[in-house]
């Protein structure tokens, strides 16, 4: 199978939003969180209207006139669009979203995008937010230097989110560590 890293494109748009949502309904279903596939549709399939689409479309554009305040990547296999990596640049720079779909994960496919992302930051803190049972994802951030700031949020009443953090001084260490010094 092959899968290619590109830069998303505006008429990517209505694939990206369906792309998430699958993304959606695989990750988070928990039954002890009360989160099935319905309250995943009520709400995020807000994401795959025309609306939805909309607003992906003017983040891409966005990409494509300022590439230095916001990143975007896709995987795409085929046709189909199976995973994202997005960012954008404010006082730090926030990651999210972030994923790929089943038949792209345990490829080496999330080291390349986040290769590429931390291409993009350089050296300026990131934070973002992870479903805080998404032990999976929580894993992969760490391994990039990414800690819990120990913030919490609870999404719409029931998703348990958990800030983490990459600090600039995160940057050497891993640096350091994966030349051997």
């Amino acid at each position: 199978m092959d899968f290619l890293i590109d830069s998303a494109r505006v008429e990517d748009a209505p694939a990206v939003a369906h792309a998430l949502l699958t993304a959606w309904l695989q990750t988070y279903p928990n039954q002890d969180a009360g989160i099935d596939q319905a309250w995943i549709r009520a709400h995020r399939g807000d994401v795959v209207t025309s609306e939805g689409i909309a607003q992906w479309q003017a983040f891409i554009e966005g990409t494509e006139r300022h590439p230095a305040d916001r990143f975007c990547s896709v995987v795409r296999h085929r046709d189909e669009i199976v995973g994202m990596l997005c960012g954008r640049r404010e006082e730090a720079i926030s990651l999210g979203p972030m994923y790929l779909l089943r038949q792209a994960q345990g490829r080496g496919i999330g080291r390349q995008l986040m290769a590429a992302f931390l291409a993009w930051a350089d050296d300026a803190p990131i934070r973002l937010w992870v479903t805080a049972y998404n032990e999976r994802a929580i894993n992969f951030y760490e391994h990039y230097g990414f800690e819990d700031t120990g913030e919490r949020l609870m999404w719409r009443d029931r998703l348990p989110n958990l800030r983490m953090i990459r600090r600039p001084w995160n940057n050497e260490t891993i640096s350091s560590e994966r030349s051997g010094a």
